[in-house]
C-alpha cells in the first residue's frame, strides 16, 4: 500500500506540478499587468471595505478564513525543510512563487465570487461550481469536488492534530490523549456554530497567531541585526549560483523554495476561493484582490519570519541529496519545527520549544476549522439536491471531529501521503480550470478598474461582461438598490 501511494505521489507532485503553478502565476501577472504591484493600496483598501450580511460574511472574515488555512505547519516544518533540502536560496524562490501566485490567487477568487451560490442562506463557491458553471463540465467539477472532501474532510485533519499532538507531548508532557480530546472539543464549539462562526473565530485567532509570531521572530532579528545584510546576501547568492545549496544545484533551491512556498500559500490550489466565495462583496475584483494579499501575508511575512530566526542563528542543516550534508548546524536533528524551537531556543533558553508548539497549536487550529469549511462547501455541492443539508453537514462535522482525535492519537503515517495525492489533484484540476476561465476572470479586474477610474465603488453586472450562469448577482445587486429605493421614497 505504501508503495502505491509513493508511486502516486510521485506522479501527482511531480515536478510539472510545481512549474504548473509557477507558470500559471507568470501567466496571470502578466495578463493583469502584475495587480500585486500596482494595486497594492486597493489590496489593502477592500481588506476592511466589506460588511457582512445575513449570506456571507466580511472581507475581513473571509481573508482570515483563508489565511487560516494558508498559515499552517507547513510556515514552520515547510520552511525548515525547504532551507534543510534545498539551502538557503530556496528562501527566495519561496518570495518568487507569493509573487507570482498572487496573481492565481487573485483568478481563483475572483471565479469563486462570479458563480458562486446561496444554499441554506450562505454563499457557498469554490473550484466545483466555477467549473460546473463557467466550463459547464459538471463531471470535471464532481471529481474536484470528491477530492477535496477526501483530503480536507478524511485525511488532512488528523495530520494537523497529530502535528499538536506531537509538539503539545514534546513541550509540555502531555497525553495525545487529552490533547486530541480538547482539539476536538473546542473545534465542535465552532465548526456546529456554521460559516458565520468559522469567520469570527477567524476575525480573532489569525491576526493573533500570525503577529505573536512575527513579534519573537522581529525581537531576534533585532537581537542579531548586524547579521542582517549578510543573510540576504546568503539568501541571493545561494538562490542564483552554481551552488545554491552550499555547492548543491541551483534546481535543488528552486524545486525546493517553489514546493514548499505553494504548499505553504495554496495559491492555485482551489483552496483559497472556497473562502472568498462566503464574503459579501460588490464585485468580484474585490474579494481576488484581498486573497492576493493573503499569499503576500502568510509567506512573505510569515513564512519569512521563521526563515529568518533559523538562518540568523545557524540553527539548521543542508542535506546534499546523497545522505550526507554539505552544512551542519544541527548534527542528527531531521529538517522541521526542531530547526525552529533551537533558533529561538537558542537567544531564549527554555522558551523555544514551548513557544513553537503554542504556535503550532495556533496554526494548525486555524487550518482545521479551513479545512472542515473547505469540505463543508465540496459536501454542499455534491449534495445539493438533496432536502435536508443539517443532517449532512452534521455527520460531516462528526467525521472531521474523530479524524482529528485518531490523528492526534495516532503515528500520521500513510494519511499524509493519502492526502497529498488529494490536494494534489486539487491542483492539478483547478489551475488547468481558472487557465481555460482566464477571459472572464481577466474581464473581472478590467472592470472593477474602469469603474474605479470613473470615481465609482465597482459593482458587478455579468451580463454588462457576457459572463453567464452568475444568475445570484441579479439578486445581489437587487438587494443592495433595495435600501436605496426605500431611502428616496
Amino acid at each position: 500500500m505504501a508503495g502505491i501511494l509513493d508511486f502516486l505521489n510521485d506522479i501527482i507532485w511531480s515536478q510539472w506540478l510545481v512549474w504548473l503553478c509557477l507558470g500559471a502565476g507568470v501567466y496571470f501577472s502578466v495578463l493583469m499587468r502584475f495587480p500585486q504591484i500596482r494595486l497594492i493600496k486597493d489590496m489593502v483598501g477592500q481588506l476592511f471595505g466589506g460588511q457582512e450580511s445575513d449570506s456571507g460574511v466580511s472581507s475581513f472574515q473571509s481573508f482570515a478564513m483563508a489565511l487560516g488555512g494558508r498559515v499552517g505547519t507547513g510556515n514552520i516544518a515547510g520552511v525548515a525543510s525547504a532551507i534543510g533540502f534545498g539551502g538557503p536560496g530556496a528562501v527566495f524562490w519561496m518570495w518568487a512563487i507569493a509573487f507570482l501566485g498572487a496573481g492565481s490567487a487573485y483568478i481563483e477568487a475572483a471565479l469563486a465570487q462570479v458563480w458562486k451560490e446561496e444554499m441554506d442562506g450562505e454563499y457557498r463557491g469554490g473550484p466545483s461550481y466555477f467549473i460546473e458553471k463557467g466550463l459547464g463540465q459538471k463531471w470535471y467539477a464532481m471529481i474536484f469536488a470528491v477530492a477535496a472532501i477526501i483530503a480536507m474532510g478524511f485525511f488532512l485533519p488528523g495530520i494537523q492534530a497529530n502535528s499538536i499532538a506531537i509538539s503539545m507531548e514534546n513541550a509540555f508532557g502531555i497525553s495525545p490523549v487529552i490533547t486530541g480530546l480538547v482539539v476536538a472539543g473546542l473545534l465542535a464549539t465552532i465548526i456546529f456554530g456554521g460559516v458565520k462562526r468559522i469567520g469570527k473565530a477567524a476575525e480573532i485567532i489569525v491576526p493573533f497567531m500570525a503577529i505573536g509570531y512575527i513579534i519573537v521572530a522581529l525581537i531576534i532579528i533585532v537581537l542579531n541585526i548586524s547579521q542582517i545584510p549578510s543573510i540576504f546576501a546568503l539568501i541571493f547568492s545561494s538562490a542564483f549560483s552554481s551552488k545554491a545549496a552550499f555547492g548543491a544545484i541551483i534546481g535543488q533551491a528552486i524545486m525546493w523554495g517553489v514546493k514548499r512556498g505553494i504548499y505553504s500559500n495554496e495559491a492555485g490550489q482551489g483552496t483559497g476561493p472556497m473562502a472568498a466565495a462566503a464574503a459579501e462583496v460588490s464585485h468580484p475584483a474585490k474579494q481576488g484582490l484581498v486573497q492576493a494579499f493573503s499569499v503576500y501575508v502568510d509567506t512573505l511575512f510569515v513564512c519569512s519570519a521563521t526563515a529568518f530566526m533559523i538562518l540568523i542563528t545557524g540553527a539548521y542543516n543542508v542535506s546534499d541529496g546523497a545522505g550526507g550534508f554539505i552544512a551542519q548546524g544541527l548534527p542528527g536533528v531531521e529538517p522541521g519545527p526542531a530547526f525552529t524551537q533551537a533558533a529561538v531556543g537558542s537567544l531564549m533558553p527554555r522558551f523555544g520549544g514551548a513557544f513553537v508548539a503554542i504556535a503550532l497549536f495556533f496554526f494548525a487550529f486555524s487550518t482545521l476549522m479551513a479545512y472542515y469549511y473547505y469540505a463543508e462547501v465540496n459536501v454542499a455541492y455534491v449534495t445539493r439536491n438533496f432536502k435536508n443539508h443539517k443532517l449532512i453537514f452534521n455527520i460531516t462535522r462528526v467525521t472531521l471531529l474523530v479524524m482529528v482525535f485518531v490523528g492526534a492519537v495516532n503515528s500520521a503515517g500513510m494519511v499524509w501521503a493519502l492526502g497529498d495525492i488529494g490536494v494534489g489533484l486539487m491542483a492539478w484540476l483547478n489551475i488547468i480550470a481558472i487557465i481555460l476561465l482566464t477571459k472572464p476572470g481577466i474581464a473581472t479586474l478590467r472592470d472593477y478598474e474602469a469603474q474605479k477610474s470613473q470615481g465609482l465603488d465597482p459593482v458587478f453586472d455579468p451580463a454588462k461582461l457576457g459572463i453567464k450562469n452568475a444568475e445570484l448577482w441579479n439578486k445581489i445587486n437587487a438587494k443592495r438598490k433595495a435600501p436605496k429605493a426605500e431611502k428616496s421614497s
